[in-house]
This record gives structure tokens, sequence and C-alpha cells, in this order.
């Protein structure tokens, strides 16, 4: 299986022995060894995965690399967080996905909440199986921990990934206060319960109503 270590907090290196990755198309920034590169359909996950993409909204582009060596990638200097999977799965924003082993199987599932992001559909790309993926953020990414005790609420504009038995629930913090000015700022949210881990950016996308 390839090992995935960063050097610095920008910049992924995977080394590989006849291993292969799949990641973000374009994001590799140097390599050495002997590498083979090759551009997938569908998000990696063929032509159904291309059309279910395609429908969905939940667009990726990623390539396969194979070789022997090692093999550096970045996505324009966003910062990169390390997750580890043992048969779980990985919710995250296919636009915040930059590599994966290739053991790993990728899909879409719907969420229904993300609509409240213009650049984001009622669907999120899900990392399944046991190996490692690299996930971006605008800044360093918060690995915030959601318990049966305390459940979490997010901005979905500062959203990157969750992981863990957790329930979502999307939530309008609109209110007559909201209208007169005197509001948080924040018209929606999204409510975590459960047990797992939730990935937040400290930057936020712009939201259709998110600064009523």
């Amino acid at each position: 299986m390839a090992t995935f270590r960063l050097q610095g907090s920008r910049v992924l290196a995977v080394d590989m022995t006849g291993d292969a990755v799949k990641a973000k198309n374009g994001s590799m920034v140097a390599h050495d060894g002997q590498m083979a590169f090759k551009k997938l359909s569908g998000g990696g996950e063929g032509i159904r995965g291309m059309v279910t993409r395609r429908v969905t909204g939940e667009q990726m582009t990623v390539m396969e690399v194979k070789g022997h060596g090692t093999c550096w990638f970045a996505d324009r200097a966003t910062e990169i967080n390390v997750v580890r999977l043992r048969g779980e799965k990985l919710y995250v924003e296919a636009s915040n996905l930059l590599c994966t082993d290739a053991g790993l199987r990728t899909g879409t599932s719907f969420t229904g909440l993300r609509g409240a992001t213009q650049d984001n559909g009622l669907f999120t790309t899900t990392v399944e199986g046991t190996g490692q993926a690299a996930i971006v953020s605008d800044g360093p990414a918060v690995v915030l921990r959601v318990s049966r005790e305390y459940p979490l609420t997010v901005d979905p504009g500062a959203y990157i990934a969750h992981q863990g038995d957790l329930r979502q629930s999307f939530q309008s913090g609109v209110t007559f206060r909201t209208f007169l000015g005197e509001g948080g700022g924040e018209a929606f949210q999204i409510r975590f319960e459960g047990d797992g881990l939730v990935y937040v950016q400290p930057s936020e996308r712009t939201t259709i109503a998110g600064d009523v």
C-alpha cells in the first residue's frame, strides 16, 4: 500500500513500490522514479460513475498514478490533511478531495444539505474502505469531535468532510431578528448528531443565504 506523508502542510508526498493512487487531475507537482499517469473517467468509477456524477453535479476529474518512487501532490497552496480509514466511509466535498489509495472505493451520496452553497449540490462524494485519503482546505482544517452528548452545528460554507456514525439535519437560522440585521449572519447550518468527526476550514464558501 502506498505511504502518504506531508512535507510541510501544503504538499503531499506519496511513496509507491508498484502501488497506485488516485489524485485530482493536474495536482502532481513533482515525481522521481518510474511513474505512469492515466486519466480516469467518472471520478475513477467508470462510465456509470461518469453518468452519476454528471446527473448529481458532484463532478470530480482524477488520474491514476502508478509506479516505483515518490510523487508529490499539491492544489493551489491549500492545506492538506491525511485521513486514515479502517473500513469506514468518509463523506467529502469533491473539490476538497486531493488523493486516495487506489483500493479505496469512491462514489456519491445524497445529502439534501449542500444545496445551501452555490458551488455544491445535494450530493457529496464518498470514500470507503481501508487506506488513506488526503483532503484539502482553505487554511488549516479543524477536526471537531461529535459525541452523543455534544452535537455540533457548522456553517455549510466551512464544511469539508465528516466520518463516523453521524446523522445530519439542515437548519434554518432565519428569524425576524435576522431580517432586522440583528442576527448572527448565518442563515443556514448543518447539525451533526451521533459519534464521529467533522472537518471544517477557517474560510467560508459563498452561500445563497449565508448572510441575509
